[in-house]
């Protein structure tokens, strides 16, 4: 959360922390960023909410949104970048095969990600009122439309 403030300070941007540690208390945080006119959410991957419920929420309220995960897009949340899942499990399955061969888990090395997706629901910028622009759409790994 350091790092995102200390970004958004850079362009102007204030953060405004809201959590949600039950899906009950999904809908007051959202409430309470509406009060306080924020105009975009960031969706955790580690909430303990659904992405579904987290997305549509989140339409309902009318904040942008953006997550690590493609699943929460799919759910009909604006937009998501983050590690490419589909690559994290193809590599996982590399270290399953060593460990079944004998390598000892501590010693293999630990990987960052390297693959990084963007994914755009263009459906939901439609019902925000968003235009996408087309050189963000050209970059895009996925557009839901």
């Amino acid at each position: 959360m350091d790092e995102t403030r200390s970004a958004a300070a850079k362009t102007g941007i204030d953060v405004h922390v809201r959590s949600a540690p039950r899906p009950e208390d999904l809908d007051g945080a959202l409430s309470a960023m509406r009060e306080h006119q924020s105009g975009a959410v960031i969706a955790l991957a580690n909430l303990p909410v659904p992405s579904r419920q987290v997305a549509q929420s989140v339409l309902r309220y009318r904040l942008a949104s953006i997550s690590l995960l493609n699943d929460f897009v799919e759910a009909g949340g604006l937009m998501s970048y983050g590690a490419s899942v589909s690559d994290i499990r193809r590599r996982a399955v590399g270290y399953v095969d060593k460990i079944l061969k004998g390598a000892k888990p501590a010693d293999l090395p630990v990987e960052q990600p390297t693959k990084f997706e963007l994914v755009i629901n263009l459906k939901t910028a439609k019902a925000l009122g968003l235009t996408i622009p087309p050189s963000v759409l050209l970059r895009a790994d996925q557009v839901i439309e």
